[in-house]
């Protein structure tokens, strides 16, 4: 093992390798290494036709993290779970310039365990009737992409996929402390991610490990617990030069010490939401929560329903996970989405996912961008602009109940609540519920077969997923069914024979009372 600066580190990189890197927006991004990636090419040209992958959404929307491998001539092809944080590389996707796949976060980060342990790449149920099914799009996201990545099995008469393995030859991850053998902890971290599943991947793939920290340490300076990835498996390490600048906890938090365990945050500091759509839909939501179960939030309107549920003092009922790793605690939102405020544990993403996967979760509240009339949801493509999946494909399609949650239409949609009724001041220009989604994130057919309990939440109408489609059974006070609903989605709904008007609480400014089970 050696220490090595940034610009060193890059040198170790040949033109046609194959990359992994860690990373959940900016947590865990090696941003100086990455920094010096893309100054080296810009000035020389060199390393080029590289291949990236990587699992969660990495970037800022602002330069970071993927945005700086995305020149042509340096990327020629990415892999991985969501690009919309990447606003430039998301353009090389877009305009076709590069070979695109969109495969879904959490089997990307348990295929690089697979990688590491030489396995026939990973087996899984996951993205069966989407649009990574080889019988629709194969997760191929590009005009360039041709190779298939993904493989439709039959074993003892069940459908499965099969992501395929390739060799990594670079591995790039983040910790906190490295010893001076190489061991790394990733103690300031918001979690471990998939730090050991990148590594494996490459010294089985006789690759290199080269890893970013905080700071250096005594061999015997790190809790054997703390240790993350073993030395054997690192190569290189670089010190950062700037922590502010290249190794912040999140985009939003150079250290924010709740976050991982170093103090606890009094939740009373933690902000009330005003009574407006977001507030509606996340009360809704938090309707279907019960006491002792596990939870997912997704990241945008999902966010609030912990905020709800913590102002309505249920927060310590539920166990909330978020899948960057945390557990428990109240999800952090915005530039700090990924991380949670007192955590009571964090382990690593790829056993999350195998968590998520394996039906343990009780309710999973996501986004609801699009929906058609037989249930299918696209949060991933919208007129050809690529975001991707992200963790949704997993969580949803695992998750013993899923609620969906977003406005009824989108782009400039304005309302106000006035004497308990919601009143539409301005409707959005655009349609959520269509007569086809675009793309398919989530599989209402594929929900129906596994009879799976799926909700369509919005500020103005509650939908469920029925054998025939959609059904509306619930309708917010003040709203004209024919107007402000019928009039506004591309297919007729079921109407429920006991359509009934949202609870009248949501609509006031006041505890609801969810704590005494009202």
């Amino acid at each position: 093992m050696k220490f090595v600066t940034a610009k060193e580190a890059i040198e170790l990189i040949k033109d046609n390798d194959t990359i992994a890197t860690s990373g959940f927006v900016m947590a865990q991004v090696a941003e100086e290494i990455l920094t010096e990636l893309e100054n080296k090419f810009l000035e020389t040209g060199k390393p080029n036709h590289l291949t990236f992958v990587h699992a969660a959404g990495q970037g800022n929307g602002n330069g970071g993290a993927m945005d700086h491998v995305a020149h042509e001539g340096l990327i020629k092809r990415i892999v991985a779970g969501h690009f919309n944080l990447a606003p430039k590389l998301g353009a090389l996707v877009n305009s076709n310039a590069i070979e695109a796949y969109n495969l879904p976060q959490g089997t990307i980060s348990q295929w690089f365990r697979a990688v590491g342990g030489r396995r026939p790449g990973l087996i899984t149920k996951v993205g069966l009737q989407t649009f990574v099914d080889p019988r629709l799009d194969g997760g191929k996201i590009s005009s360039k992409s041709t190779e298939d990545l993904v493989e439709l099995m039959n074993i003892d008469g069940e459908e499965y996929l099969r992501y395929k393995q390739f060799p990594i030859n670079v591995a790039i991850i983040r910790g906190t402390t490295a010893d001076t053998v190489g061991n790394i902890s990733c103690e300031d971290e918001i979690a471990s991610g998939e730090v050991l599943g990148i590594a494996q991947a490459a010294k089985a793939s006789g690759g290199i490990v080269i890893a970013q920290v905080k700071r250096i340490a005594e061999v015997g300076s790190i809790n054997p617990h703390l240790m993350r990835v073993p030395g054997l498996l690192v190569d290189y390490v670089v010190e950062c030069s700037d922590i502010a600048k290249y190794h912040r906890q999140t985009d939003g938090s150079i250290l924010e010490p709740s976050f991982c365990g170093i103090t606890r945050k009094p939740l009373a500091s933690l902000s009330k939401m005003k009574l407006d759509n977001r507030k509606i839909i996340a009360r809704r939501c938090a309707m279907e929560l019960t006491p002792d179960s596990s939870v997912n939030l997704g990241i945008g309107m999902p966010e609030g329903v912990s905020l709800v549920a913590n102002e309505e003092g249920i927060g310590n009922f539920l166990t909330l996970s978020i899948e960057a790793g945390a557990i428990d605690g109240v999800p952090a939102g915005g530039t700090d989405f990924g991380a949670a405020y007192n955590p009571t544990g964090i382990y690593d993403q790829p056993s999350h996912f195998d968590f998520y996967d394996g039906g343990g979760i009780d309710l999973a509240i996501l986004g609801l961008a699009e929906t058609d009339e037989i249930g299918n949801i696209n949060v991933s493509k919208f007129k050809g602009h690529v975001a991707g999946c992200g963790g949704f494909i997993n969580i949803t399609q695992n998750a013993k109940q899923v609620v969906f949650c977003g406005t009824f239409t989108a782009k400039g949609l304005k309302t106000e609540v006035q004497d308990g009724k919601l009143v539409i001041v301005q409707e959005g220009a655009n349609k959520k519920f269509l007569k086809e989604v675009e793309q398919v994130t989530f599989s209402g057919k594929y929900a129906q077969s596994v009879e799976q309990p799926v909700l369509y939440v919005t500020e103005r109408a509650v939908f469920k997923l029925t054998p025939k489609g959609l059904e509306l059974t619930e309708i917010a006070p003040g709203i004209d069914l024919e107007k402000d609903v019928l009039a506004l989605m591309d297919f007729k709904p079921i109407i429920s024979p006991d359509l009934k008007l949202m609870d009248e609480r949501i609509f006031k400014d006041d505890i609801m009372g969810l704590k005494e089970g009202e």
